[in-house]
């Protein structure tokens, strides 16, 4: 009797139930648009980490004592707004393993415009005369051994004085800053399968003998690091060094994109594990990881090389000094966040990027 009353009460009810087809399919299109956001905030973070493996010929995320993160810290979510305005981050070569001091080999500021349009990558000659704060003036690359030391160096305040003078150079504030070493360099492009280059004149390794041909090539990780390495023998010597950096960089991104790596979650994955024991983390953490969240908001990740413009060698240490005629304007629209107008009116300084 209390059975057939139940069935009898639930046959009344039933046309009551709302359809579950329709949430059913509510779900299941949540579930994929946060499957999607956690992807393209994987692949946009690890674009900007392979913007870090530069332009530079060298490098390593500003130190901190206790070694690498793991790859899901660098990776993971973050409950903090996403930083606006436009945002500049520090990129250092140096020419070692940071276990004794060395002169930055190369440096690179990474300008991420308010509208998030696409990186600027503008190299900063090494031998650029500057005001070191507290060390008077020298090259650029003076500051970080001054800052680390020669005892026991310490690549953290290293890379803080090199900070510091390129933001009173530039007048800009620098967000966050990376460092690699020539080993990740490798490493990383041979995990990426190659990146091609196109180089405008022949590069003959004073290390190696190897030769580079002008034209468009793709080199394994080796054969990178001897490329990025060079500069004696080129037409305008640290200068063109930097332009091949910066397309080096340009085609590290291009590479990876191709290839699939910043969107297969597997692959970046074990990419991470690969270079990670030569990245270390800024010893403010939130800060590098709400920059990499900017990532995936670029509309391009293809990036706009600039170099600085520099007047020839007067000084007697072989220092030069930034062209007088394009630098200040150069420097006053990084600060004001128009380097597309800037790179419009001066074509021919310009990386134009594929």
């Amino acid at each position: 009797m209390i059975e057939d009353d139940l069935r009898a009460a639930f046959a009344r009810h039933e046309p009551l139930t709302p359809p579950t087809g329709p949430l059913r399919a509510a779900i299941d299109r949540l579930t994929i648009r946060r499957r999607r956001r956690r992807r393209r905030w994987q692949a946009g973070g690890m674009a900007l980490a392979l913007l870090g493996v530069l332009g530079i010929g060298v490098p390593l995320l500003t130190p901190e004592r206790g070694g690498s993160p793991p790859a899901t810290e660098l990776l993971g979510e973050s409950a903090r707004p996403v930083p606006p305005g436009p945002l500049n981050i520090l990129l250092l070569g140096i020419d070692g393993d940071g276990s004794a001091a060395a002169r930055a080999d190369a440096l690179l500021l990474v300008h991420i415009p308010a509208d998030r349009s696409r990186p600027y990558l503008m190299s900063l000659p090494r031998g650029l005369g500057v005001l070191i704060p507290d060390h008077g003036t020298d090259k650029l690359n003076s500051a970080f051994p001054a800052g680390a030391g020669s005892d026991r160096p310490d690549m953290t305040k290293g890379y803080e004085l090199t900070r510091r003078t390129v933001a009173e150079l530039t007048g800009v504030r620098v967000d966050a800053g990376l460092v690699l070493t020539y080993r990740a360099v490798r490493a990383l492009t041979d995990a990426v399968g190659g990146v091609p280059i196109c180089l405008s004149d022949r590069v003959r390794s004073v290390h190696t003998r190897r030769v580079f041909p002008a034209g468009c090539q793709h080199l394994d990780g080796a054969a990178s690091v001897d490329l990025l390495r060079q500069r004696y023998g080129l037409p305008e010597g640290s200068h063109d060094r930097d332009r091949n950096a910066r397309l080096f960089a340009a085609g590290l991104v291009r590479q990876a994109t191709d290839q699939g790596v910043l969107t297969d979650p597997v692959r970046l994955a074990k990419l991470l594990v690969t270079v990670g024991p030569d990245l270390v983390a800024s010893p403010d953490r939130a800060t590098v990881l709400d920059l990499l969240r900017i990532a995936p908001t670029l509309r391009s990740v293809e990036p706009v090389g600039l170099g600085l413009p520099v007047a020839q060698p007067t000084a007697r240490d072989g220092s030069v000094r930034a062209d007088p005629t394009f630098v200040p304007e150069l420097f006053r629209a990084l600060r004001e966040d128009r380097l597309e107008e800037w790179a419009a009116r001066h074509p021919t300084l310009v990386d134009r990027p594929r």
